[in-house]
């Protein structure tokens, strides 16, 4: 059995998404981030770091936590969505850590100075917003000839997708990228993605 520790943000519905797509058994766990549970000693025992998501592996005793970690970890314990060939392997991983350092971090933090920040800082929107746009060009341009963002679905796709989905959330207009917006409704469709970004509070 799997344990579960999330939340539903982007990074939280991850390895939610990856344990439907891969039908594994688990319990999940919400940490309510806004009341500071992610600070209470037993989750700090499984994530040093103190952030969702975390994930426990009874069945090897493997406590993993960073989203993309986890989706490493279960795609190479049930070799699904993460090629073994060097080639397709090397594909899914830049895609992977692309979303990781870029995606994240910058959509992350333009819902941030949107959203969240106490005073209102133009600059610090406007930067955040335009580096959002260009890295959805960069997606828009690789999409217009993949189905995919590794060519088959992968855990690439999984990582990227809950952050695109926040499109709304951070004032994106998917129709001004129309590759990226199919590939969005090609991944939206799947039920185990339905499932794994309906988790709640």
């Amino acid at each position: 059995m799997i344990d579960l520790y999330t939340y539903p943000t982007p990074n939280g519905r991850k390895p939610a998404i990856m344990l439907e797509e891969v039908d594994l058994p688990y319990t999940l766990s919400i940490v309510d981030i806004n009341q500071g549970e992610q600070f209470q000693p037993e989750f700090v025992a499984l994530n040093p770091n103190r952030k969702i998501p975390a994930l426990k592996d009874h069945e090897t005793g493997i406590t993993v936590f960073e989203s993309g970690a986890i989706l490493i970890y279960l795609a190479q314990k049930t070799e699904q969505l993460l090629p073994i060939d060097t080639n397709g392997f090397t594909q899914v991983m830049q895609w992977l850590m692309f979303q990781m350092a870029n995606v994240g971090p910058i959509f992350g933090q333009l819902g941030h100075f949107i959203n969240s920040a106490p005073d209102s800082i133009p600059y610090a929107v406007r930067r955040y917003e335009e580096e959002s746009m260009r890295l959805l060009t960069v997606l828009d341009q690789h999409l217009q000839e993949a189905n995919f963002l590794a060519g088959d679905y992968s855990i690439a796709d999984i990582a990227t997708y809950p952050w695109i989905a926040a499109y709304d959330y951070l004032e994106l207009d998917l129709d001004d990228y129309p590759f990226v917006n199919r590939w969005f409704r090609r991944v939206q469709d799947r039920p185990a993605v339905q499932r794994g970004m309906a988790i709640s509070k």
